[in-house]
């Protein structure tokens, strides 16, 4: 990989996170009182567009609280082929495809686009990441062959975690091709690429990734990159420079991490019983989900999102549900889809393996508000 290209790579990723410099670790004392502020009421967008009208009554897992979330919920469910919208009464107000549509196939994560007019889904399984219109309900256009992997162009193998940037461009994590990508819709080629098999898996940031499994903006600036090989997370600032890297501690399948705040991070670990925890740039530990007796384990969760409010959102995929986390109580505070029953009918999930939550509440929505867009 040419130091240009990892530059320019690096930049545009960090578009997504703002105009700041690196990140910064607060003091571990203050980090560590700080982790778990009140827990507050979340501020709730009203419902426009297509998420305007409930499709069912509500479906939630007993004792959940509406109140946890700040919107409504995006997830990928995998193993149903398909895309939910649920509002946080658990009513489905939004799916894609409609009744007698054509499917997605394993669809693995989806983020909305910056404006929430578009959805970028990553089918890791069949080597593919596919756009679709929110309003229309269209497939409006798809990188990567469906079952033949590459990484010629148009080719992808194993892709995770494709996101939308404000210029309309798409960064994902290609696992199998050990790289990070730029595409650009509607070309179907790379226009930049960090890291490639050739140069060898192995974990040496940034010039080579031990296969990437994701690639989240920071806040400040720059892009918080895991690797599967070797169990890494690593902090690249705007201009690609190598700020820090980072064994999340107790994990041996980090999953998707990213910012809490400058200087506390999330990950989850992809195994059974799953991890939920957050960690320092030193890969110290600051806090552990641990259920209380008689609460059932995570079991493969692969994605965490942080929630306004200090709460965690959380895909909990082989027990096929999404719930949202109270790191203060320990205790699970909303959950859709009934735990380890995968099922198809309303309030039923079958393997979710993403999450988003609709703007301005959603991941990149949020960071994008505070971005000013570089000339």
């Amino acid at each position: 990989m040419r130091p240009v290209l990892l530059l320019v790579l690096a930049a545009a990723i960090a578009v997504a996170a703002g105009c700041g410099g690196a990140t910064h670790l607060a003091d571990p004392g203050k980090a560590r009182a700080a982790s778990h502020p009140p827990r507050r009421p979340q501020a709730r967008p009203k419902p426009a567009g297509p998420f305007a009208q409930s499709l069912g009554r509500p479906h939630l897992a007993p004792g959940s609280d509406p109140s946890a979330l700040p919107g409504d919920v995006l997830i990928a469910d995998r193993s149903n082929n398909r895309l939910l919208v649920v509002d946080p009464r658990g009513r489905i107000v939004w799916r894609f495809p409609r009744p007698g549509g054509a499917g997605l196939p394993l669809p693995d994560d989806a983020f909305f686009s910056p404006d929430g007019r578009k959805i970028v889904v990553t089918e890791e399984d069949v080597d593919a990441v596919t756009v679709v219109d929110v309003a229309s309900h269209r497939i409006v256009w798809r990188y990567g062959s469906i079952d033949a992997p590459g990484s010629g162009a148009g080719r992808l193998a194993h892709p995770d975690d494709a996101m939308a940037l404000p210029d309309g461009s798409i960064v994902a994590a290609d696992i199998e091709n050990c790289r990070l990508v730029l595409l650009r819709p509607p070309l179907h080629r790379t226009i930049r690429v960090s890291g490639s098999a050739a140069e060898g898996c192995v974990h040496s940031p940034p010039r080579a990734w031990g296969s990437p499994n994701g690639a989240f903006p920071l806040d400040g600036g720059g892009t918080l990159v895991t690797e599967i090989n070797g169990d890494w997370v690593d902090a690249l600032s705007r201009s690609g420079r190598l700020l820090w890297t980072a064994h999340p501690p107790g994990v041996y399948y980090p999953s998707d991490s990213n910012e809490v705040r400058p200087g506390l991070y999330v990950t989850v670990g992809w195994q059974s019983p799953g991890v939920l925890e957050t960690f320092d740039r030193l890969g110290r530990l600051h806090w552990r989900y641990r259920p209380h007796a008689g609460a059932p384990s995570l079991d493969h969760p692969s994605l965490a999102l942080p929630l306004p409010n200090g709460d965690f959102l959380v895909n909990d995929d082989f027990n096929d549900r999404v719930i949202v986390v109270d790191p203060r109580t320990n205790r699970v505070v909303w959950q859709y889809g009934h735990t380890g029953v995968p099922g198809r009918a309303p309030g039923y999930l079958s393997r979710p393996d993403g999450v988003d939550l609709v703007p301005p509440a959603s991941l990149l929505s949020r960071i994008h508000a505070r971005i000013r867009l570089p000339r």
